[in-house]
């Protein structure tokens, strides 16, 4: 029985800190007004992925072939608040191909170079900070007037991390909940004197 214990200790120990990789590909033709998108765990278990378009007021996600979820623009900035990234979530790869049209002439060679340049000196210095990231860029010209992106971006992370997160988060929910319930009280103490 107590080798039972002690392969569960081990097990549950290099579980973790196992790395954990969760791939974004991201697909956004601009022409068609689409993003389509994809989480994945090791790039072959797909997690979940739908597509988003863009509206004058919002953002609708397209989770299922019948269920769609709208997000106006004003609640996108608490959005970004309430889902930080901790610092054990790590940026591991990310890789970008863009193609845009106008291959025949001055301005689409411009812009193609313009954008190589520009991704070059980000991802140089971004290379320098942080040598074991993977960074590529591509840029591709075409005859027909286009812009589409392509990109993929790994996070690498472990199960403790993400106890770590979730349990900060549920902390903050209750310290959160006992904030509104004092509130509460000393509000309910007031109008009774």
């Amino acid at each position: 029985m107590s080798e039972f214990f002690v392969f569960f200790g081990f097990f549950s120990t290099v579980l973790n800190f196992l790395p954990i990789f969760l791939y974004t590909d991201v697909y956004l033709d601009v022409r068609e007004n689409k993003c389509w998108f994809s989480l994945s765990l090791y790039k072959h278990f797909k997690i979940y992925g739908g597509y988003a378009q863009l509206a004058s007021d919002g953002i609708a996600l397209h989770l299922t072939k019948k269920k769609a979820v709208f997000v106006p623009y004003d609640n996108m900035t608490d959005t970004r608040k309430k889902f930080e990234i901790t610092k054990g979530f790590q940026l591991w790869r990310f890789h970008q191909i863009v193609e845009t049209g106008g291959a025949e002439r001055v301005y689409g060679v411009f812009l193609a170079t313009l954008l190589q340049s520009a991704s070059a000196a980000i991802f140089s210095v971004l290379q320098t900070k942080h040598p074991f990231l993977s960074l590529k860029n591509s840029t591709l010209l075409t005859e027909e007037p286009t812009l589409k992106v392509t990109f993929e971006s790994a996070l690498i992370f472990n199960v403790l991390i993400l106890t770590i997160a979730l349990n900060k988060k549920l902390l903050e929910a209750f310290l959160n909940w006992i904030r509104t319930k004092k509130s509460t009280a000393s509000w309910k103490k007031q109008q009774s004197n």
